[in-house]
């Protein structure tokens, strides 16, 4: 079969490789889109029952692709968050424990009304996306898994299940952690598993969680109330894997019941709103973020703890920040799937990629048990950040992704 030619062609259907594609289809580029579920499955309601923290400067990186008036009705601004730590169940923002940390959206500096971030469902996201595929005649194959990738001089040619080859001088890997782009690429990994899964489910609550976000340290792990609209919260609830096994299979009042005792009385008792997810949890590191003719974003060249809600935002930055090299390259005159260019991308993506899979294993491992030395030690150290301003506005302005060298995108400009 005659190989259909691209620009860029991108495998996975999530958040991150659609995100890509608009990005460079805005750009001018002709782009293809690989992913192996039907796309019928990933729009269906019940396909993904999470909901994701976007930064700021992630927001303003959809603002510039066009994306904010469908994602908008649907996002809840987060105002404040608040961490806590203690050996037994209860967060609220109006009673904290006499340990924690609070920050708020007044650190961020520039427009006093731009929240630290927005929650959203990622059904509401993936549907944005698809729109916005269609609007821009992204060419999608689904479902169509990648069966292998292989390079032939310059160029990238790529073998769909069901026989469609697809060439390209770069194609990207967006498509998770079992990553058959990095695979082809022969990209190694490198990593461990946490003896924790986390629980994800939808709330409904009694009273107004006034956009705080809430983090919890609990011994089991971390436990987030993280809001969304019409009074309601996603949970991310952390715990040993026989523990959240025993959550997901406890009845709705059981689980309902547990809830309560974590969350305390200033939301009022949580009503499950839904189904509950369970996903073991990991972290996981491509030892490099590019190889021949080949780009790795998101979950395919890190994988991270969810315990600071950074996963997808990191994915984010690293599309924002790919966009950029291919389209600069691209208008110079350059091969964009060169390893002159594709260096450039990973040498802007590589220290902060590291620098937050370090944190976040950091942070899992100090924070997941009860050890009362460690306890001390957590205690001090969130009461010292807590009462020191520069400091609060160094990690603020950090998880809102606007410290360092930030990609055009991020910024909220266009490519």
């Amino acid at each position: 079969m005659k190989p259909k030619s691209f620009d860029v062609v991108i495998a996975g259907g999530g958040l991150t490789g659609p995100t890509l594609a608009v990005a460079l289809a805005d750009a001018g580029l002709k782009v293809a889109l690989a992913d192996s579920e039907p796309i019928e499955t990933r729009l269906a309601p019940n396909f993904d029952g999470r909901a994701s923290a976007i930064s700021a400067a992630n927001w303003r990186q959809w603002r510039a692709l066009g994306l904010i008036d469908r994602l908008q009705p649907d996002a809840q601004p987060i105002r404040d968050i608040l961490v806590t730590d203690g050996p037994a169940p209860g967060a609220s923002a109006r009673t904290p424990l006499p340990v924690f940390l609070g920050f708020s959206s007044d650190s961020l500096g520039g427009d006093p009304d731009e929240p630290m971030g927005w929650m959203l469902e990622n059904r509401h996201i993936r549907a944005a996306l698809s729109a916005a595929l269609v609007e821009r005649k992204v060419k999608t194959f689904a479902p169509a898994a990648v069966r292998s990738a292989t390079v032939d001089g310059p160029v990238a040619r790529v073998i769909l299940a069901d026989g469609v080859a697809l060439e390209a001088p770069l194609v990207v890997g967006a498509d998770g952690r079992r990553s058959m782009v990095r695979e082809a690429a022969g990209i190694a990994t490198y990593g461990w598993n946490y003896d924790q899964c986390g629980v994800v489910a939808t709330v409904s609550l009694e009273h107004d969680h006034e956009g705080v976000a809430h983090e919890y340290f609990l011994p089991g792990g971390p436990f987030a109330i993280l809001p969304l609209t019409s009074q309601r919260a996603s949970l991310v609830w952390s715990d040993q894997r026989d523990r959240a096994r025993a959550l997901v299979q406890a009845s709705p009042e059981a689980f309902e019941a547990h809830l309560a005792r974590r969350f305390g009385d200033a939301l009022g008792r949580p009503r499950l709103d839904g189904n509950r997810m369970q996903f073991p949890l990991s972290l996981q590191m491509a030892e490099t973020m590019i190889g021949v003719r080949t780009a790795l974003v998101g979950d395919a060249a890190h994988a991270v703890h969810p315990i600071a809600g950074q996963g997808l935002n990191l994915g984010l930055k690293d599309v924002a920040a790919l966009a950029e090299v291919i389209v600069e390259a691209r208008r110079i005159g350059e091969d964009w799937g060169s390893d002159l260019v594709l260096e450039r991308y990973a040498r802007w993506r590589r220290f902060d990629a590291a620098a937050l899979a370090t944190a976040t294993d950091l942070f899992t491992r100090l924070f997941s048990n009860d050890h009362p030395v460690l306890r001390l030690i957590r205690g001090a150290g969130l009461a010292a950040i807590n009462r020191a301003g520069p400091a609060k506005r160094l990690f603020v302005r950090e998880a809102a992704g606007l410290l360092g060298e930030t990609p055009r995108l991020l910024r909220g400009e266009t490519l």
